[in-house]
């Protein structure tokens, strides 16, 4: 197998010429969205859809923004990133539709071998990272290998995520340990405050 396919097989791997290529391809496209103006919101859009798998509608990106490989990330309908956000997507990254990830979040989908010996040779292992629907990931939040985040769960800022989060709850910490669950008076008490915008704001923008 190549390095590539065994790097899609989630083995262990070393980025030899052909993998280099396509990582110079993404950071050849990265460098152009972070050299992007702030009036230029559909170029912006554009990169995202040439830079990753595959993009939904509506996928945004505030530079600068980093990423190894693109071709490993998918992200749904009205994805956001906020300022310099890094993506290790040497393993799959799948985010699901209207995920908002704060500012310097880090999505690392790659470990190394435990075992120096083995680790002295420099290859990648990696492990993906999976976002469900409606997730919000607070700013400055590492995701690690292997983690799987359920939807409309969110993330408080400042986290490091080394184990899998259910969905419907409210996360936080070092390590990343639920909270409590979302809960109906949630649901009931933003719904009013999103009446209270309608009621005042002589444009409402949804």
């Amino acid at each position: 197998m190549t390095e590539q396919e065994l790097q899609q097989k989630g083995m262990l791997y070393k980025p030899d010429a052909a993998l280099m290529k396509l990582h110079n391809k993404a950071k050849s496209i990265c460098r152009a969205l972070n050299c992007t103006l702030e009036t230029e919101r559909p170029r912006r859009m554009e990169l995202v859809k040439a830079l990753f798998a595959s993009a939904g509608n509506g996928s945004y990106i505030e530079p600068p923004f980093f990423c190894d490989y693109g071709y490993n990330t998918t992200v749904g309908e009205k994805f956001y990133a906020n300022y310099d956000c890094v993506f290790l997507d040497c393993g799959k990254i799948t985010i699901g539709n209207f995920v908002m990830l704060g500012p310097k979040v880090a999505l690392y989908a790659v470990n190394h071998p435990i075992d120096p010996s083995v680790r002295q040779y420099h290859h990648d292992f990696p492990l993906p990272i999976t976002i469900g629907n409606h997730v919000w990931i607070g700013g400055s939040t590492v995701v690690c290998p292997g983690v799987t985040i359920g939807d409309n769960t969110v993330i408080g800022a400042g986290s490091v995520v080394t184990k899998d989060i259910p969905a419907n709850v409210v996360a936080a910490g070092n390590p990343c340990r639920v909270i409590r669950p979302i809960t109906e008076e949630d649901k009931v008490y933003w719904e009013q405050q999103l009446e209270l915008y309608r009621q005042n704001c002589d444009d409402p923008q949804f």
